[in-house]
């Protein structure tokens, strides 16, 4: 399969699954313009189906399984997004899934994730590997694993929030993504280039995350230890092989952002704009917010990638 994923890839994503993931809100803040010193707009994938971008990748990935093979269901590993992605993409389509998602991921992602009729099986981050599970079961089973972000389906999926966002604000001066995986950041950047090449791309990590940073700076794939980060959505330990030198090609730079700053960005949503938004979705408003973001650009757009939140962190944003 050819990894090299254009804009018509991405259009022709946005047809098949127009069906199941929802067309997300833009929003924008007068009160976050005025900190940030420029008009910053929010595409909101917290309301996307399943609470996140996934659904974009996981469905285009899903529908895209020749029949022969879709009949044997799915298997895939996530901390929860791609988890429920993948869960109610299935359902669409009748098949099994079977998600192996690590112990500690947040209750709430867990238990939406078998509401949506998935089978579940835990891990330990620490010490077991998600993708030899995940391979296992597909070799017992005969499911077809479904990569959270490394591969050209899901990256041609996830690239089509972008293309929502430019479609309904063509002269954006810069995007802000986070990194996780990258599949998010590299399908947006494609997207955003081929509709505006002289837009200016940035990722945004957290401090605690920072494997693309690393891997940014030395020119090639740096691996991590497990972060430790608030933001669950974001600890990959290394860059993905097809999503990297995309974000190579197409980012100007990778910028970091504390867990604090996370934080306090979670709390100016929920308090100012009203939006329930996870740590993962709050780090590129974080990187503006906090003027990590290079003197420039006074159009920015920034991802809000997912809403989804246990209620005993979002409790602990007052302390």
């Amino acid at each position: 399969m050819s990894t090299d994923i254009t804009l018509a890839d991405i259009q022709a994503a946005a047809q098949r699954i127009r069906g199941i993931a929802h067309r997300t809100p833009v929003f924008t803040s007068r009160t976050f313009d005025g900190l940030a010193g420029a008009q910053v707009y929010f595409k909101c994938e917290n309301f996307q189906r399943g609470g996140a971008f996934k659904i974009r990748g996981a469905s285009n990935f899903i529908y895209s399984i020749p029949k022969d093979q879709l009949s044997r269901g799915v298997v895939t590993y996530s901390s929860g997004n791609h988890a429920q992605a993948v869960a109610i993409a299935a359902a669409s389509v009748g098949i099994k899934a079977t998600i192996v998602m690590p112990s500690d991921a947040p209750k709430s992602k867990l238990e939406a994730t078998r509401g949506y009729g998935a089978e579940v099986v835990t891990y330990d981050r620490l010490t077991a590997d998600r993708e030899a599970i995940g391979k296992r079961i597909s070799d017992e089973t005969g499911a077809t694993v479904v990569p959270p972000y490394d591969h050209p389906w899901t990256i041609a999926g996830q690239g089509t929030t972008a293309l929502e966002l430019l479609y309904e604000i063509p002269d954006l001066e810069a995007l802000l993504v986070c990194i996780g995986g990258g599949g998010l950041t590299s399908g947006c950047s494609i997207a955003a280039k081929g509709l505006r090449p002289a837009i200016r791309i940035f990722g945004v990590e957290p401090e605690d995350g920072n494997d693309t940073y690393l891997s940014f700076r030395s020119g090639g794939r740096v691996e991590i230890p497990t972060p430790q980060t608030i933001a669950d959505g974001l600890r990959a330990q290394k860059p993905g092989a097809i999503t990297f030198p995309i974000i190579q090609k197409n980012v100007e730079d990778i910028l970091l952002v504390s867990d604090s700053d996370i934080r306090d960005t979670m709390k100016f949503f929920l308090t100012r704009m009203k939006m329930v938004v996870e740590p993962s979705g709050a780090v590129p408003a974080a990187a503006i917010l906090k003027n990590k973001l290079p003197k420039g650009p006074r159009k920015i757009g920034a991802i809000v990638s997912g809403g989804n939140v246990d209620l005993e962190l979002l409790q602990t944003l007052g302390d």
